[in-house]
């Protein structure tokens, strides 16, 4: 356009301007709104999914209005494209980094309802972002008009000294993969390795695995150390399992008596104390003729891991008031030595001589 610029023309462009801001501030009105209601499903997917479309609306709202404002003024073609492209660009940087925050918080989402915990697998949070910012950036260059097969070509090339060059890096990336994919451990499980570490697994990222021990402290493990090392998973295939707690009594006591309160202790550990299987039943098992008892064994039932040390505190503790109760002893190791007298020693002698110490000494 050639015209020249009237204040008519400001006035429609105002218009439009303002006609675009007030479609944004209703928008996030309205979106606002929504969130309020999102936020009491139980699926927290679609917090995620309002969350993002409370950034992207209203700004989409208000390109629309800057692009109708650009055209009814007397832009030269050159300047319309101009700024209908920078409207462009702006516009998909917006929805790519809206996008990558959605996809990215329903990744998160089903990774959580499927590990069942509070912690998360960031690996793939992290590739899923990667992803969707570095489509979105491709986009870009498109809409620029700057070709992106030389970039992709410059990046299979590329591609190969940069992953001679992180091997190790690479090698935890897949192993972390794998180890998700493989649903060998998952955030919350307890697992201990041949090495010793043990506790609750935190998180699992695109490098290292973060493990908490009971102590609170944090061990990081790389991927891949984790990935080849033998471990066990007290949580897999199942949260609840057994304890084993040795006990013995004296040979004097009544064995069916025995096994007849400890099973009440039992059972009253597993009803009362917080963390036991109250429908576990109580099993005792003699299995030892001992120096100075009969050992057997009794199996408890817990939640998890970590609530087998309060259930064996109060086991033990009831077990060992309900015994003084009923006159059950618990003895202590002993053993006995019998000394007996032998035949009396007699020493070498020769006339005029007797030998001590190996030397020779004469009356």
């Amino acid at each position: 356009m050639n015209r020249t610029l009237t204040l008519d023309d400001l006035v429609l462009a105002g218009i439009a301007l303002g006609a675009g801001l007030l479609l944004a501030f209703m928008a996030r009105t309205l979106l606002r709104w929504l969130a309020k209601h999102a936020e009491r499903t139980r699926w927290s997917g679609d917090d995620v999914i309002v969350d993002a479309l409370r950034s992207v609306v209203p700004w989409a709202a208000i390109v629309g209005g800057a692009a109708a404002a650009t055209a009814v003024l007397p832009c030269t073609r050159t300047v319309q494209h101009h700024v209908y492209q920078v409207l462009q660009v702006w516009l998909i940087v917006v929805v790519t980094f809206s996008a990558a925050r959605v996809i990215a918080g329903l990744v998160r989402t089903v990774t959580q309802s499927r590990s069942g915990v509070a912690g998360s697998a960031t690996i793939f949070v992290n590739i899923t972002r990667v992803l969707v910012l570095a489509i979105g950036f491709l986009v870009v260059l498109q809409t620029l008009g700057i070709s992106i097969a030389p970039l992709l070509t410059a990046l299979g090339v590329g591609g190969l000294a940069v992953a001679l060059a992180l091997q190790d890096t690479l090698a935890n990336l897949f192993a972390g993969v794998h180890i998700l994919a493989s649903k060998t451990v998952q955030p919350g499980d307890y697992i201990r390795l041949s090495s010793g570490e043990e506790g609750y697994v935190v998180d699992i990222n695109w490098r290292q695995t973060t493990v908490r021990q009971l102590s609170n402290n944090l061990v990081v493990i790389p991927n891949g150390q984790l990935a080849k090392a033998n471990m066990t998973n007290y949580t897999r295939p199942e949260q609840e399992l057994t304890v084993l707690v040795q006990v013995g009594v004296g040979y004097d006591s009544d064995l069916e008596h025995v096994e007849r309160v400890t099973a009440e202790v039992v059972t009253e550990v597993m009803t009362d104390v917080t963390g036991a299987v109250p429908e576990h039943e109580p099993a005792i098992r003699f299995h030892t003729f001992g120096d100075s008892r009969i050992g057997f064994t009794v199996i408890l039932g817990v939640g998890e891991f970590s609530d087998q040390y309060r259930i064996k505190h109060e086991f033990i503790k009831r077990l060992h008031r309900r015994y003084r109760e009923e006159g059950i002893r618990i003895p202590a190791p002993t053993r006995s030595v019998s000394l007996q007298p032998g035949p009396a020693v007699i020493p070498h002698q020769r006339t005029g001589e007797d030998v001590t110490g190996g030397a020779t000494v004469a009356d």
